[in-house]
């Protein structure tokens, strides 16, 4: 077992969280946070006028980033060792720099987006993609071992 966490998929972690939260607080704000946060116009109707449709949406998004976070925390060595761990955070860091570098191909399946909203959270993927691809860099030999 190593004794220091790795503080980049710690951070990486706690950016999940923090992002988790934003999502969960346009579930229980609604089209204001919808709207602020930059994900259109119809989704902050559709919340307003009470839809399961950005509840259900944003809520996938709050429980996989959720599992995210516990799976940097896992990496980091703050918790107990998670199944697949390895595997894991490299789908993870693949998947939100993917995200963020991939952003002009997905505006014109999104149109209500804006700009600011697509430029900012690929910013913000891209950064987080960088935390969990360098902290799981950092741990790839400890990751590797049995009850690291």
């Amino acid at each position: 077992m190593h004794s220091a966490s790795n503080k980049y998929l710690l951070a990486a972690a706690i950016c999940c969280f923090a992002a988790a939260l934003a999502h969960l607080g346009c579930i229980v704000f609604g089209g204001d946070w919808y709207r602020f946060f930059g994900a259109g116009e119809q989704m902050a109707r559709m919340a307003e006028q009470g839809l399961w449709y950005p509840t259900i949406v944003t809520s996938v998004i709050v429980m996989m980033l959720w599992v995210w976070a516990l799976y940097g925390l896992s990496g980091a060595g703050e918790i107990k060792r998670l199944p697949l761990t390895k595997l894991a955070l490299i789908l993870i860091a693949s998947i939100f720099l993917i995200r963020g570098v991939s952003f002009v191909g997905l505006m014109p399946m999104f149109p209500e987006n804006s700009l600011t909203f697509w430029l900012i959270s690929s910013g913000i993927c891209l950064f987080i993609g960088g935390l969990f691809a360098l902290g799981s860099w950092q741990q790839w030999s400890v990751l590797g071992v049995k009850n690291a």
